[in-house]
């Protein structure tokens, strides 16, 4: 390889380890909500140790026979370790787990945030269950993150730490041997997990992608696989998937398995070896209970290190979906992916109506991965209460032109809204200004109220059920909605239980509930019978207030009786 080609792989590698390090951090709560889940494992994991060596203690002076009163101590303390571990470990539940979920929520949203832009071509070449279980399963993965990976880590290298001090008190060479043994079984264990289930860890991911992939074939296109009789080849693959992940979970399971077996194994030689090395001292040099004390002490110190090797294959495990997630969310976007401006401008207020509120000069719009523009030399202006048609030939570029009004595809040339340069402002105003109603629009596997209440709901405002009924009317569908019995009237998975002309009429519903001030419609009237398509024209052009400016895409002229502002051709 060149030496241009060592540097660009460097430098490959190095911005996937920022971007995996960069969704590590957003995992992670901040320190002042981490930090009482950490202080309060440690308190039970102390309580674990020092119960068990004060038990130890207690049993053999007590064997001693001595006065009550020299045991009333150990016998409170017994008894304050034991309550001590079990309430320390509630509140650290309480807390650690309330900062992860929290934390899991900030999380999600700043992931979808980051795919959002990249929809329109930037993930394209991802399988869809891949994407999905990137943004369920791997999201989900990654609050293991401050859960059993940095917490463990803290928690018991304190812990550890300091009951490696103690017995260092009592007799140092014990304190030795248990240091020792911890970082030799220690390594020993992590060794092994990673030799076992490393590949198992890369392979998790995987396994979970390629399901997800076969569920959502089977159930997204269940009527064309049972009319073309392929319903047990689909069972197959998704058997065949199910397989692999169970496959690879076993093999982290033994993973896990043998690095327990290697820690009680040293705990027990731990045991032993002092055992041997002070039993010479053993009511000389160091008191009965002291050395009882130190024999058994290994046996709580192991089981809290335990913790150390599983946190180190959470890692592993995290680390995987976290460069999953990565390469969805923090790889570099294609140049025609528009990003929000370091600096943007505000988006200005609505001041005088009869200036343009949307302009474009020599507009040309390019796909990713296209060395030519889908579009170019597209010019028009647009004040409120106009309607603009735009007409062309399938393929002549009247989408494109609609991605790049919202920003989810960039331009050149000039784009202005209210008098401010699109590129300039944050694609969220952008989108607050200009709403989108897609020639297939998305409806939700909820209610009529569901999928209309977000919309107003993003708006920034209180809605009732009045005002969606009222809206409903306003777009023709008074009648439909009653004959359905009302908003509780189900839409079916991706508005199987409503027609293409009423999925059309239902996100116009949307974009009138979400104030925006331009609405474009692209194709409304496609997979519309011809019949009905000029009926449905009138009615969502009707039902716009007069207020707003309308862009209308369509490949049909306008019905009589429907006019518009201008025109222009692609």
């Amino acid at each position: 390889m060149s030496a241009g080609g060592v540097r660009a792989a460097a430098a490959t590698r190095a911005a996937e380890r920022a971007g995996v390090a960069e969704v590590l951090r957003r995992a992670v709560p901040p320190w002042r909500r981490a930090a009482p889940g950490a202080v309060f494992g440690a308190l039970a994991d102390a309580c674990v140790v020092g119960l068990l060596a004060l038990s130890m203690w207690l049993i053999v002076r007590s064997g001693e026979q001595p006065p009550i009163l020299h045991l009333t101590f150990a016998v409170v303390g017994v008894r304050a370790l034991a309550i001590g571990r079990a309430a320390f470990r509630y509140v650290e539940r309480l807390f650690s787990h309330d900062a992860a979920l929290a934390q899991l929520a900030t999380l999600r949203t700043r992931t979808f945030e980051s795919l959002l832009p990249r929809v329109p071509g930037a993930i394209e070449s991802h399988r869809r269950g891949d994407v999905l279980a990137a943004f369920v399963d791997d999201v989900d993965q990654l609050q293991d993150e401050p859960l059993r990976v940095r917490q463990p880590l803290i928690v018991s290298g304190i812990v550890v730490s300091l009951t490696i001090a103690a017995v260092a008190l009592v007799a140092p060479s014990a304190a030795l041997i248990l240091a020792v043994l911890l970082a030799v079984f220690g390594a020993l264990a992590a060794w092994s997990s990673h030799r076992i289930a490393a590949s198992s860890d890369r392979e998790l991911a995987e396994a979970r992608g390629a399901l997800s992939d076969a569920l959502l074939e089977r159930f997204s296109s269940a009527e064309v696989l049972a009319a073309f009789d392929a319903q047990s080849g689909q069972r197959a693959r998704i058997s065949a998937a199910e397989d692999r992940l169970s496959r690879v979970q076993l093999a982290r399971s033994r993973a896990a398995g043998l690095s327990g077996a290697l820690l009680a194994a040293g705990s027990g030689l731990a045991s032993i070896l002092i055992l041997l090395v002070l039993l010479p001292e053993a009511g000389s040099g160091i008191s009965a209970p002291l050395f009882a004390a130190a024999v058994i002490v290994p046996a709580a110190v192991f089981e809290v290190f335990a913790q150390v090797p599983a946190a180190l294959t959470a890692r592993r495990t995290v680390a995987t979906s976290a460069a999953r997630v990565a390469a969805l969310t923090e790889s570099p976007l294609p140049q025609v992916i528009p990003a929000d401006p370091a600096d943007p401008a505000p988006l200005p207020a609505v001041e005088n109506r009869t200036l343009p509120v949307l302009e474009v000069r020599e507009l040309a719009v390019r796909h990713p991965g296209s060395p030519e523009p889908a579009i170019r030399d597209v010019s028009f202006a647009l004040r409120s209460g106009e309607t603009l048609v735009i007409t062309g030939e399938s393929g002549a570029g009247k989408s494109t032109l609609a991605l790049a009004l919202v920003r989810l595809l960039d331009y050149e040339g000039e784009y202005r809204l209210r008098g401010v340069e699109a590129r300039e402002l944050r694609a969220e105003d952008v989108r607050s200004v200009v709403g989108l109603c897609e020639q297939l629009p998305h409806l939700f596997d909820a209610d009529l109220r569901q999928n209309l209440a977000f919309a107003a709901d993003s708006a920034g405002r209180a809605h009732d059920d009045a005002e969606l009924i009222a809206v409903l009317e306003r777009v023709g569908l008074g009648d439909w909605l009653r004959r359905r019995g009302g908003l509780d009237a189900p839409v079916g998975e991706r508005g199987a239980l409503v027609s293409g002309g009423q999925a059309q009429r239902i996100a116009l519903a949307r974009a009138i509930l979400a104030d925006f001030p331009v609405v474009v419609l692209d194709e409304p009237t496609a997979g519309v019978d011809r019949l009905l398509a000029d009926r449905l024209l009138a009615d969502l052009l009707g039902a716009v207030p007069d207020d707003r400016a309308v862009i209308l895409i369509s490949h049909v002229e306008l019905p009589d009786g429907v006019a518009a502002s201008a025109s222009l051709a692609l």
